[in-house]
């Protein structure tokens, strides 16, 4: 064996001070896992012995080729080729139309977690329609449409920066266990033996940005943190959820790559928490483990793969252009005596063990689940809960008076660079919806008798967006001819001759119609164009997901690939010039009309502003898209980096329009759509209203005109802060938890943790404890009556926190909630279980300790402080006396 390897355990070991004080805490204590039932453990270890006499009669090389994520056919064994990536984080993603439910930082603004599992529900069962559309006739199943689904993200949104947090559930860790949990339970179905899908949890562990630094990032976490913070969401996931995968991520954690992290993947996963299932890299993961740009921790593609699979990574998830994606660099690693075969044979029977237990291998007519057909998606049941999630997704963060609207309004000026988005409902990580309602048209739905005026004002990040003239577009460089010439392919990937050529005024085209059909094509538009003024311009085709604009050849706009978006920057003209202009766009569904469109240095908010001081009310529809905020992005506009941001406030275009709209003096609502937090900053006082939307889904757009119209009594609440700028926050890469979030944050927030605002008035009353001195170790029961004073029917959010005294306690933590519906005068008597868990905290070496002493407990709409509104939730507050001292399982 190579030195390099011989010498990595104890590396791992010695190099790892915070995972290895934890070690020994957990050692000191018994972990908690619910027990498996014996009928299904017999199952399970009926199909694991299939998949051992499987793998038993394949050869080297073929072992080798099933380790990747795209795993090849092996006919002579009857085993179907198999994509294992598949992404679901809020519907089936990247497959053509689906159910597009809210952003999953939206799914945890309901706080309701029945729901949140049948959202789950829904999206493996759409998961099963969508492998029987294309599966073939042999049984294999290509990227995006298989049952291994790389869903749900647990990690914790540490830092509103982080461009990634969108896909999380938020900043707390007991929220996002129970999130977490639910969804998994929703997409795995109640059979072990019979997953309806297999759901990956990801990213293992401690990952939450900078998205530029996550291929070589090596994180330094206090063994308080790693128990506190980052891994009781993953140990639900294993324990309860019963997660059928583990997805390892891109960073290092105390020196060792995490998908190479034996202290993870071994001493955590397998032995402490009893995980059975299969681990996945992230993708290109195992490639970082030997790069000299990443985090070149061996020197070699073989070892690479040697040091992931004995560890414990089950599949390689890579690329082409990596020798770790290559089959024969894990011969070569067995070979070189650097991986065991019997390592190798461990992990492929992992894999085929929920294979057979998916139905993968079995033949057409034996497939589970037969009752689930190919067109069971995007169905009018499944639009409807998609509707009702969006609409308990909204949280009212403000409101003096102006909501919801008094009378139907006559006019109303809907302005803003989301008035019409669909980008701005779909978040990242999606599929395509059917019939998306953006706010412009939910409005007009809503609201027929009205004038409704709609002028964008203003770009996300530049002057307002419109639509590039056809006097500006030439076929020829002569100008000669008007327009541009089109090119159409009956392929992806712009192959071929075209099947068809003409010249068009502007790039102004409709996939699929006029029969609503994916045909999956391509097309390019060639032409040049001419500025009539000089000045940075932008450039986008509007209405396409997967597209790329070049500009005299250079690649101004790269979002191809809608699974790695690059890069959208703006580019100089010279009025009076000439530039050669080229745009291609793929097929991502069918709906929704495509131009292209260009931001002029000239551009006036003049037409906006008009607008605005004609209408009864204004509704401004702010925020971010997918093309800002995201995963690894290029995004050359001020405030943002990698796919993260530099800071929070709304873009300086944005803000300055919203100022202008305020200083009107007419009614003024902010709709923000954005997956992490903005500092509005004077408009948090000047707008009479604002509504976080996050990223809502499909139906988005309904919702918020039913929220406005006051159809419904709004019960989002916050999953996160909303910091008032960066200047309250620690350094971006630095991952202690002090200073961050509600439980370590200090300062004033402007809107805090578990914030939102009802139509209805709640009032608390009768607080009571089962008892009020509670020996350590043991717990208590709290009940409060909940009393809906108001005359309409809504939702309640209650929500328990504790607080410790001492330097080692939060400020206050996250202890229970629920959502109660309650009629107009209802009264309900609503209790809750208080393990000693919830009167507990960690110490700096990982241990969970229950000291003796008094716990002041707060319930309540919401945390017991007051919003930059001047508002505070009601509850009541009631105090315990521990008695002796405890020590608890970390998690």
């Amino acid at each position: 064996m190579h030195r390099s390897l011989i010498g990595a355990p104890a590396r791992l070991h010695w190099r790892r001070p915070a995972l290895a004080a934890l070690a020994l805490s957990l050692a000191a204590c018994a972990v908690s896992a619910a027990p498996v039932d014996a009928s299904a453990a017999a199952a399970l270890s009926q199909s694991m012995q299939r998949a051992q006499a499987l793998v038993a009669q394949m050869t080297l090389a073929e072992k080798a080729s099933q380790l990747q994520h795209e795993s090849p056919a092996i006919p002579r064994l009857g085993i179907p080729a198999y994509n294992w990536w598949s992404e679901g984080l809020h519907g089936v993603a990247r497959a053509d139309v689906a159910t597009v439910f809210p952003q999953a930082i939206g799914m945890a603004a309901t706080w309701d977690t029945p729901l949140v599992k049948r959202v789950g529900d829904v999206v493996g069962t759409e998961f099963r329609a969508k492998f029987l559309n294309t599966v073939g006739a042999d049984g294999s199943s290509g990227l995006y449409r298989g049952l291994t689904v790389w869903s749900p993200n647990v990690n914790i949104f540490r830092d509103p920066r982080w461009g990634r947090g969108q896909e999380t559930y938020g900043e707390d860790p007991y929220l996002t266990s129970r999130m977490g949990v639910a969804y998994i339970q929703g997409l795995q179905g109640p059979d072990a033996n019979q997953p309806r899908v297999s759901a990956a949890v990801k990213h293992f562990a401690v990952h939450s940005g900078p998205e530029a630094d996550r291929h070589r990032e090596d994180v330094k976490v206090s063994p308080r943190d790693l128990v506190d913070t980052y891994l009781p969401a993953f140990h639900a996931a294993v324990t309860e959820g019963r997660a059928e995968s583990v997805m390892c991520a891109y960073n290092a954690v105390d020196g060792v790559p995490a998908c190479a992290n034996e202290q993870l993947l071994k001493h955590y996963l397998r032995d402490e928490w009893q995980f059975q299932g299969h681990v996945v890299s992230d993708c290109g993961a195992v490639a970082d483990i030997h790069m000299d740009w990443a985090h070149h921790y061996v020197k070699t593609p073989e070892e690479a793969v040697a040091v992931a699979v004995r560890a414990g990574t089950d599949v390689i998830c890579d690329f082409g252009a990596n020798k770790t994606a290559q089959p024969a660099t894990t011969v070569a690693a067995v070979q070189q005596g650097l991986l065991s075969e019997a390592d190798l044979d461990r992990a492929l029977q992992r894999l085929f063990d929920v294979r057979l237990r998916l139905g993968l291998l079995a033949p057409a007519g034996q497939r589970p689940f037969p009752e689930i057909t190919a067109r069971d998606f995007d169905t009018p049941a499944n639009r409807a809960l998609n509707l009702e999630t969006a609409r308990r997704s909204l949280v009212l963060l403000k409101n003096d008076g102006v909501l919801p609207l008094k009378s139907a309004p006559r006019r109303i000026a809907v302005i803003g660079p989301n008035a019409d988005s669909v980008d701005a409902l779909v978040g990242n990580y999606n599929g395509t919806p059917s019939r998306p309602v953006t706010l412009l048209a939910g409005l007009k739905a809503r609201f027929p008798g009205a004038r409704i005026d709609a002028v964008e004002g203003t770009g996300w990040v530049a002057p307002p967006l419109e639509d590039l003239p056809a006097t500006s577009l030439c076929a020829d460089a002569a100008c000669s001819r008007a327009g541009l010439n089109l090119e159409r392919f009956s392929n992806l990937k712009l192959e071929g001759e075209p099947m068809s050529a003409a010249l068009t005024p502007q790039a102004v085209f409709k996939w699929g119609w006029p029969d609503a059909y994916d045909r999956k094509e391509s097309a390019r538009w060639t032409g040049f164009l001419r500025a009539g003024e000089s000045g940075e311009h932008l450039l986008r085709l509007k209405g396409n997901r997967g597209y790329r604009i070049w500009i005299d050849g250079e690649l101004v706009v790269d979002l191809w690939d809608i699974a790695w978006p690059t890069s959208t920057r703006g580019v100089k003209l010279e009025a009076g010039r000439t530039y050669a202009l080229r745009v291609e766009a793929l097929q991502t569904g069918w709906e929704g009309e495509e131009r292209l469109q260009w931001s002029r240095p000239g551009a006036s908010d003049e037409a906006a502003l008009a607008a605005a001081r004609e209408a009864d009310v204004i509704v401004f529809a702010s925020g971010l898209t997918w093309e800002l905020e995201g995963e690894e992005m290029t995004v050359l506009a001020p405030g943002f980096a990698g796919g993260d941001r530099t800071q929070i406030d709304l873009p300086a275009p944005q803000l300055r329009l919203l100022e202008r709209l305020a200083a009107l003096g007419r009614p003024l609502v902010v709709v923000n759509f954005s997956g992490s937090p903005m500092a509005f900053g004077a408009a948090t006082q000047k707008a009479q209203a604002i509504v976080q939307a996050w990223y809502p889904g499909g139906e988005g757009g309904q919702a918020v005109a039913e929220l406005l119209a006051g159809d419904f009594s709004p019960s989002g609440r916050l999953p996160l802060t909303f910091y008032r700028s960066i200047e309250q926050l620690p350094p971006f890469k630095d991952y202690g938890m002090q200073g961050r979030t509600y439980r370590w944050f200090k300062g004033d927030a402007a809107f805090p943790f578990g914030h939102g605002l009802s139509y209805a008035r709640f009032a608390y009353e009768q607080a009571r404890l089962g008892r009020s001195r509670v020996p350590a170790g043991q717990g208590t029961t709290l009940s409060v009556l909940l009393k809906n004073e108001s005359q309409r029917e809504a939702a309640e959010v209650v929500q328990v926190y504790a607080r410790r005294s001492g330097t080692m306690a939060p400020q206050r933590t996250l202890v229970a909630f629920r959502r109660e519906v309650l009629r107009a005068g209802e009264s309900r008597r609503v209790s809750f279980d208080l393990d000693a868990k919830a009167l507990s905290v960690v110490d700096a070496d990982g241990r969970r300790v229950v000291d003796a002493g008094p716990v002041e407990l707060w319930v309540g709409g919401g945390q017991p402080v007051t919003a930059a509104t001047g508002v505070r939730a009601a509850g009541r507050a009631l105090k315990l006396q521990v008695l002796g001292r405890a020590e608890l399982p970390p998690f």
